[in-house]
């Protein structure tokens, strides 16, 4: 494998607190009660207008008639507090270091609004990490459409034969799926391994170390 494309929040980084926060605060200033982090950590991966979506609809607004409020506020408050307590998996850091010393491409594919993962990506990993980091924008569809590491790929100058691509949840895992690249599922983050084998994960694995071998099998 020459390049690996990995998902944000609960791949790279444990963004639950930011993700938490901001949701309640938008809530609050909508006069609404707040959600827990547990019910926080089930709706994240399908990006922000579904996060708050389902987040608007566990405090009783199933009927999305305070949306667009919602994502104004949302879309305000967690640009300022999109990386408030988040923090690099243990060990995620030196794979990183090390993939790059071998040579390898990396890039970062989230659901996450792109001005924000930028910014998570360049405060937590520095600018040189990552080769490629793209979140969602307007006229890109957003995972699991396979769009995102198509143009990924293309970026990073690679085939599907030679990328791996690596995320948390049943949404990455159809993304990879249908983007037709080799992917693996992590423990580690908001999904339980019983998540991602029913999302037909062919490999899951339990810490990043484990990520340094299975590349090559």
């Amino acid at each position: 494998m020459n390049a690996c494309i990995f998902d944000l929040d609960g791949t790279l980084t444990d963004t639950l607190a930011s993700l938490t926060y901001s949701v309640n605060e938008t809530l609050k200033e909508m006069g609404l009660s707040p959600i827990t982090a547990e019910q926080c950590r089930s709706f994240v991966g399908n990006g922000a207008r579904v996060l708050i979506e389902k987040a608007l609809a566990a405090v009783g607004l199933p009927d999305k008639s305070r949306l667009l409020e919602g994502m104004e506020i949302y879309g305000r408050i967690f640009d300022a507090n999109c990386t408030y307590l988040v923090t690099p998996y243990e060990g995620v850091r030196d794979m990183l270091v090390k993939m790059k010393e071998q040579g390898m491409k990396l890039g970062v594919l989230s659901n996450k609004p792109h001005r924000q993962t930028v910014k998570v990506v360049r405060e937590i990993f520095g600018e040189g990490m990552f080769d490629c980091v793209q979140g969602q924008q307007e006229g890109i569809a957003r995972k699991p459409d396979p769009e995102g590491v198509y143009r990924l790929m293309d970026a990073l100058k690679v085939s599907k034969e030679e990328c791996l691509y690596v995320g948390d949840s049943e949404v990455d895992i159809q993304t990879g799926k249908n983007a037709g690249v080799r992917t693996i599922g992590v423990a580690w983050g908001f999904r339980t391994r019983e998540i991602l084998e029913a999302a037909g994960a062919e490999m899951i694995i339990d810490t990043p170390v484990e990520l340094m071998g299975a590349r090559n099998l």
